[in-house]
């Protein structure tokens, strides 16, 4: 137990700077003037490179060594831990510190650039920025690939989803990809022959979305205690399970998508919230993985916030909040604007129909890229060919096409799947919720989110990193990843 124990410390020191890395991200994002950049990238590649060196430390090999030969003595959440310390140090020793902190330093620098080439749609700025980012990433893929004795997209996957697998992924976006094309003509044929949603009257002042955000994030168990709602060009979550930074963006023109911005972030920040305290600075504390993040954020977003339940709730607020009234206001109404299947260019602002094909073209073209397979100028014609293909929708820019998101930008190549598994893993974590505690439902209409969040607690939230998101999903649902309770839940919606 004492090598063990020891272990226990350090991983608590490194915890402590992946906070610190956190919050600094997290300024960056919203409130680093541009003049910072420079010296912000100093103090990210510095702590990067220091928690770096702790945790490739040969006498922290050493120790996880010893203690893997006394595993018998720990009990499940401590093994549970040492072997999520494994994992990190196995990641970790893959890299040199070298390769760390350039690339560090070269993401960041390229975060700096997409922000303006996108607000000015100019892709030969982003192009020239991102090409040593991609580069960089490859290195980093050779090596944990063959440290891992994996492929080199499966080792960067292995990064976000812990055990993911692009065979595993072929297998289920093969299956999506035979199921949506015809479903979606289905879709918007059935919905064309209901009423058309009538527009909401603006404008929309930012204040006021931002009120009705903060009402409806503490309605579901968001703690202002320990987390903050901000703006950013990109909405994300950062910081850490003691303070959760969210934020969205505003448009005064249209308050919905900023308003499903903040309820998805909320899903992410409750799953921080919800996350083991006694195992809090541990590896085990963290959660498992993209796949189970995003599924939480997506259950929040889609399978909650766009339903009939939450909107019989919802509507009141929203009258109240933008003053508005009539029909246009009417919970039927803003059902019909929230379920409303339309195949557009923003992936964040996409329905859950068509939110997959967006996710399957973002995860072949990187694939594509990084294995040189695609020219980095060749990338806008093919997204526009992939998204005519996908969606039938033509691209006009390249801020509304190729580069407006910010994971490549950053070096998240790997992450992208992990958004349409999390969509799966929400449809079914959801549909077990619901068939375990029949409260469920009549809560939320009523604006009570507690059972919801207590189910979703004890089933998701308070497991950390102990089991796999396989474990994890038959445990909570009794059955293994598929598409199936998300098919079930598009037809009940949609074809309903």
């Amino acid at each position: 137990m004492k090598t063990y124990k020891a272990l226990e410390k350090q991983f608590r020191r490194i915890s402590a700077v992946n906070g610190a890395l956190a919050m600094l991200g997290w300024d960056q994002s919203t409130m680093m003037p541009e003049g910072g950049a420079r010296a912000r990238s100093e103090q990210i590649a510095t702590l990067s490179v220091l928690r770096h060196e702790w945790i490739t430390d040969a006498r922290l090999g050493d120790q996880l060594n010893e203690a893997a030969t006394q595993a018998d003595k720990l009990d499940d959440w401590q093994r549970a831990n040492l072997r999520e310390m494994q994992r990190q140090w196995r990641h970790a020793t893959a890299l040199t510190p070298k390769l760390v902190a350039l690339r560090s330093r070269t993401t960041m620098a390229c975060e700096m650039v997409w922000r303006k080439a996108r607000r000015d749609d100019d892709f030969k700025a982003f192009a020239r920025a991102f090409l040593p980012v991609l580069e960089l990433t490859r290195e980093v893929a050779a090596a944990k690939s063959a440290a891992f004795g994996l492929g080199a997209y499966d080792a960067l996957l292995d990064e976000y989803e812990p055990g993911g697998r692009s065979a595993s992924i072929d297998k289920l976006f093969a299956d999506l990809g035979s199921f949506l094309p015809d479903f979606i003509d289905r879709a918007l044929v059935k919905q064309g022959k209901r009423p058309a949603p009538l527009p909401l009257p603006g404008p929309f002042p930012t204040e006021a979305q931002r009120e009705v955000g903060l009402k409806l994030m503490k309605a579901l168990g968001f703690d202002f205690n320990r987390g903050r709602l901000d703006v950013s060009l990109h909405p994300f979550t950062g910081g850490i399970p003691d303070d959760v930074r969210i934020t969205t963006r505003y448009s005064e023109d249209d308050f919905t998508k900023a308003l499903m911005g903040v309820l998805h972030e909320t899903g992410h920040a409750l799953y921080e919230l919800g996350l083991p305290k006694a195992w809090r600075d541990q590896p085990v504390g963290e959660a498992r993985g993209m796949v189970l993040h995003e599924s939480q954020s997506l259950l929040v977003e889609m399978q909650v916030c766009r339903g009939a339940e939450f909107l019989k709730f919802a509507a009141p607020l929203l009258r109240k909040a933008f003053k508005g009234g009539g029909e246009a206001w009417s919970e039927a109404n803003l059902l019909r604007i929230y379920a409303r299947v339309k195949p557009d260019l923003i992936r964040v602002d996409a329905d859950e129909v068509t939110y997959p094909a967006h996710v399957m073209l973002r995860y072949r073209l990187e694939q594509a890229m990084l294995h040189d397979h695609l020219p980095l100028d060749d990338l806008p014609y093919a997204w526009n060919d992939g998204m005519q293909t996908l969606l039938g929708v033509d691209v006009p820019s390249y801020a509304q096409g190729c580069m407006q998101d910010i994971h490549w930008a950053v070096g998240s190549i790997g992450y992208f799947p992990t958004y349409t598994l999390g969509a799966l893993s929400a449809a079914q974590l959801f549909a077990a919720a619901k068939t375990q505690d029949d409260g469920i439902l009549p809560g939320i209409a009523k604006g009570d989110f507690k059972p919801l969040l207590r189910w979703l607690r004890a089933n998701v939230h308070a497991k950390g990193a102990r089991l796999t998101t396989d474990e994890l999903l038959r445990e909570a649902t009794g059955k293994p990843l598929s598409t199936a309770a998300f098919k079930a839940h598009l037809k009940a919606r949609y074809l309903s």
